[in-house]
């Protein structure tokens, strides 16, 4: 049988994994016109660009202009590309900077670059802080689909923990299956991939750190779920989904909230790309509320 590998570039979801060309689904299939999926105009902030040893450091010009030299929080975004990003942070009541990373298709691509080198991090925060002419005092790492993969191994780093305060997660945080597939019913995932995300959100709930996922019913088929992942910190923390029934940002429409101090996981209905894009768009309004509510 013929193999190749499902590139999800539109969607984000994928593995970058070599899987059979009938696999059962990878991804959805599914397409609905049940709602609008409105769009962001493509709006270039005014500000300063930087490159770095990786990614690209945004300063908005209000920060450009400001000779403070007060410590900032920085936020860093993966696999969400660079202008919407851009628009999020610059939107704010008090505009942060902001580093994107655009690494490519799949979490691997995301982790490898800080498994590889373990000061990449400190090296780019170096180049920042040179960079705005200030201190940054905390980090704010958002990671839309695959973009977690950076951020497991970053939330995971002793070294840099610390000055991790917050996490957003759009639509992204996977791991395997136990014996590669699903099912029949409750699927056993592999747990070690999710255990820097386990400990991160206990903190959270102390009110230490704030985490905040946001995921889709979007079913890869041949690795976990953002729904399944959810549920299963979800389970590890003792909580419970509580149900709800409103509009969400984006015309989204959210099914569930689970909230506990400084972590939250809002369930959002949709088994389409459109839907998983959805939370991409909705990062300016989230952002937002995301850091007045911090």
């Amino acid at each position: 049988m013929q193999t190749r590998t499902i590139c999800l570039l539109l969607i984000g979801l994928n593995l970058s994994i070599p899987i059979k060309a009938q696999s059962p689904q990878n991804p959805s299939p599914m397409v609905e016109h049940l709602r609008d999926h409105p769009r962001l105009a493509k709006i270039n902030p005014p500000g300063k660009r930087e490159n770095l040893s990786l990614g690209r450091l945004f300063i908005p010009e209000i920060l450009v202009q400001d000779k403070s030299k007060n410590p900032i929080p920085l936020v860093i975004a993966f696999h969400c590309g660079d202008w919407i990003p851009e628009q999020a942070v610059n939107g704010l009541s008090v505009p942060l900077p902001c580093i994107t990373m655009q690494l490519g298709s799949g979490s691997s691509r995301y982790s490898k670059p800080f498994l590889d080198d373990p000061k990449l991090m400190g090296k780019l925060l170096e180049e920042s802080e040179k960079m705005l002419g200030r201190p940054v005092s905390h980090l704010i790492l958002v990671g839309w689909s695959a973009g977690y993969g950076s951020i497991r191994e970053l939330i995971g780093d002793k070294s840099y923990e610390p000055k991790i305060k917050s996490i957003l997660l759009l639509d992204g945080l996977h791991t395997g299956y136990v014996g590669g597939k699903p099912g029949p019913m409750e699927s056993k995932l592999e747990e070690d991939p999710l255990k820097p995300f386990l400990a991160f959100a206990q903190k959270a709930m102390k009110g230490e750190k704030q985490f905040y996922y946001l995921h889709t019913e979007i079913f890869p088929g041949t690795f976990a779920s953002t729904t399944e992942t959810a549920d299963w910190l979800i389970k590890h923390l003792d909580l419970k989904r509580q149900a709800v029934l409103k509009w969400g940002p984006m015309r989204t429409q959210q099914l569930a909230e689970t909230v506990k101090g400084g972590f939250r996981i809002d369930a959002f209905a949709g088994n389409s790309a459109p839907d998983h894009v959805d939370l991409l768009h909705a990062l300016p309004e989230i952002l937002k509320q995301f850091v007045v509510s911090k």
